[in-house]
Parts: structure tokens; C-alpha cells; sequence
């Protein structure tokens, strides 16, 4: 089997998910074709080289519709011979990506390939793909009487059964920004046009002002649906509706070294799992025991955890349950700070990662992401 290597990883700046943010006025195809360009401008590989491209976008309507992946690489101006396609594994769709991707060159099926994502939510709003839709038909309806809900609702669900309150919740959502804005991303960034850092962190914030915030879920159908809820999530505890595209390029450690690269991290092992899909975000928990369980390592094994922070009860209900180093967790900030630019998420997640375990000479590192419909993956890399 052939050892799949990680030769870099890069990222846009993220942009405020609505009109006016930075990353606002472009295309999404064009958003992630000056994230390729850059990833092979980066790294002087031949993009004919590249075998495949494959891309996570969550909202696959409108201008992120017909493959946007493959639009991408045209955009990008690769040669034509080069293939993409696009996966929907919600807000985990790059890391799938990027799973595909790997297993794809261990399995002697690819030697050089870039796993992406993209999401433009200025343009393409959580919901706009279901606009006036039912995507779940009624058999869905009969196994789960009352209907799917949303995932803010799921987010006030955790937040009850973990028992985290609202100052809690704030105090995270404060050390996110607190620790974006302490830490050098710029390694991790590639420029788009004037846009060099990301629109969504905020120095300033406090808990005091998280405070003033009101309730951003509540309604009276689901207060009476859902009596345990005390109604804590808000918009400063949530992630921000974020502009965003990020790549990462995979190769066999052999082809790595025929071409002169060197590696960063290789990958270790993968996890995919799916979860009860009314508290749909707690994924993270059991896919994080199932890669745990697989390779044999422990949590105090791994030296950074990247949970991405849809919402502030899911990375501290993780961490209730492994009780885990925090000053591990996300230590350059997270979603809260650093944007969910949602079919993105994945592989800036990774990138971000990537970045912590060179600069604290950390060797394993764990990503795990909650996704849409009870569903989670985790990844372990390995520095090298």
C-alpha cells in the first residue's frame, strides 16, 4: 500500500457569508480556481500531472451547481485532461474529500491529487438549496414524528444534555477570537486580491458583550417541541455565515520524491460514522472513539485536535467526554473566529492543523467535523 503524503495546504482569507464581506463579489468557481492556481504556483508541480480533483461544496445550487469542482480546475486554467468532482457530505464534505482523496492514492489508484472545497454564502445562503423543497419525503417524516430539525436546534439540545450554560458557552466563544487573533495564520493563506486576513475574527470580543446577545433559534414551535431547552445559542456562540475555499495536495511518497517535494505529514488513519440525526453534531464523540479504537492511540497520543466549532457546545461537550488537554483544542481559534465556509471547512481545518503541528513540533494531529444529517469524520495525520 502506498503511504499518501501531504505536500501543502493552503486557504482564502475568510470572508463575511453576506453582500459586502470581502470575498462577497466573486464568482465561487473563481473563489476556488485562485485557490488551485495558487496551490500548484506554491508547490511548481505540473498541473497536467494531477490526476483528479476533488472538491466539498454543501450548497450545490445556483453558481456552486454542474460540478463546481470541475468548473474550477477549468477556471484555473489546468489542462483539460484534468478531472474533478464534487462531493456533498455537508459540512464535512472537503475532509471527505480529502479522505477520498488519500484512500485513492493508497489504493494505487492516484499519485498525485488535490483534494478542495469551496462555499460562497454571501451568494448561496445554508438553506437555499431546499428553498420551497421537502429534500426528506415522508418516509423520513414516520421514523422521526415532529420532522428533522435544524441545526441550531441540535446545537440547544447538546448544550442542555452536556449542561453548558450560556457564560460557558460565551467564555468559549471568546477564547476562539482571543487565540485567532494571537496567532500567525499567514503561512496558511493565500491572498485574494486586497482580502489578506480573515474578515471574521474580532479582537475585541468579551463575554460581557456575547451577553447582551439574544437567542438565535428560538421559536414557539420548538420551545413546546423541546421543553429542556433553555435557549443559550446564539449568534456569538455559533459559527458566522463565511466566504471561503481551501486545497490541499496529496501524492504517493513515492511520486513525492521522484519530483523533488517534501512532505509535511502523511496521512494516518480515517473515520466516517453517522449519529442520531436530531442531535445531529454529536458525530464528533463516536467517530473520534472509532479512530481512537482503530489505531491503538489514546487521546493524550495526540499532540493538537482540531473540532470544528459549528457551535461552542461542540467542541466542549468533545472534550467533557475525553477529557482532553484544552489547551490542545483549537488552539488557533476556531469556526467561531476563523469562519464555516461549510464545504470548505474540511480542508481549512486541515491546513490549519497541518500549521500547528510545525509550529509546535507536535507529531499526531486530529480533525473531526460534525456534519448535516448525524454524520462525522475524523482524520489523523502525521507530522513529518
Amino acid at each position: 500500500m502506498d503511504t499518501a503524503v501531504i505536500v501543502d495546504a493552503m486557504r482564502t482569507p475568510s470572508g463575511r457569508g453576506k453582500p459586502g464581506g470581502q470575498l462577497s463579489h466573486l464568482h465561487p468557481v473563481e473563489l476556488l480556481a485562485h485557490t488551485l492556481r495558487a496551490l500548484v504556483d506554491r508547490t511548481g508541480i505540473d498541473p497536467g500531472a494531477i490526476d483528479d480533483v476533488i472538491g466539498g461544496c454543501l450548497s450545490q445550487v445556483g453558481r456552486q451547481s454542474v460540478n463546481i469542482t470541475r468548473n474550477a480546475v477549468l477556471a484555473a486554467g489546468f489542462p483539460d485532461t484534468v478531472p474533478g468532482t464534487t462531493v456533498d457530505r455537508q459540512c464535512g464534505s472537503s475532509q471527505q474529500a480529502t479522505a477520498f482523496a488519500a484512500q485513492g492514492v493508497m489504493a494505487g489508484a492516484y499519485d498525485v491529487v488535490i483534494a478542495c472545497g469551496v462555499e460562497s454564502m454571501s451568494q448561496n445562503p445554508i438553506n437555499s438549496a431546499t428553498l420551497g423543497l421537502d429534500p426528506f419525503g415522508p418516509s423520513i417524516g414516520e421514523r422521526y414524528p415532529g420532522g428533522l430539525v435544524g441545526q441550531g436546534i441540535s446545537a440547544e439540545l447538546i448544550a442542555a444534555r452536556w449542561g453548558l450554560d450560556r457564560s460557558t458557552l460565551d467564555e468559549y466563544a471568546a477564547r476562539s477570537h482571543r487565540l485567532a487573533a494571537a496567532s500567525t495564520h499567514s503561512a496558511d493563506i493565500v491572498a485574494v486580491g486586497d482580502a489578506t486576513t480573515d474578515e471574521t475574527i474580532r479582537p475585541g470580543t468579551t463575554v460581557e458583550g456575547l451577553a447582551g446577545l439574544a437567542p438565535a433559534f428560538r421559536d414557539d414551535a420548538m420551545a413546546a417541541r423541546f421543553p429542556e431547552i433553555d435557549w443559550r445559542i446564539t449568534a456569538g456562540n455559533s459559527s458566522p455565515l463565511t466566504d471561503g475555499a481551501s486545497a490541499v495536495l496529496i501524492m504517493s511518497e513515492r511520486r513525492a520524491t521522484e519530483l523533488g517535494l517534501t512532505p509535511r505529514a502523511r496521512f494516518h488513519s480515517f473515520a466516517v460514522t453517522g449519529s442520531d440525526p436530531i442531535e445531529m453534531l454529536t458525530g464528533v464523540i463516536p467517530v473520534t472513539r472509532r479512530i481512537l479504537d482503530r489505531t491503538g492511540l489514546g487521546i493524550d497520543d495526540i499532540d493538537s485536535y482540531e473540532v470544528n466549532e459549528a457551535f461552542a457546545c461542540v467542541p466542549l461537550a468533545w472534550q467533557h467526554e475525553f477529557g482532553s488537554d484544552p489547551e490542545r483544542l483549537n488552539p488557533r481559534g476556531g469556526a467561531i473566529a476563523l469562519g464555516h465556509p461549510l464545504g470548505s471547512s474540511g480542508t481549512r481545518l486541515l491546513t490549519t492543523l497541518l500549521g500547528t503541528l510545525e509550529q509546535t513540533g507536535g507529531r499526531y494531529g486530529l480533525q473531526t467535523m460534525c456534519e448535516g444529517g448525524g454524520m462525522a469524520n475524523a482524520t489523523i495525520i502525521e507530522r513529518l
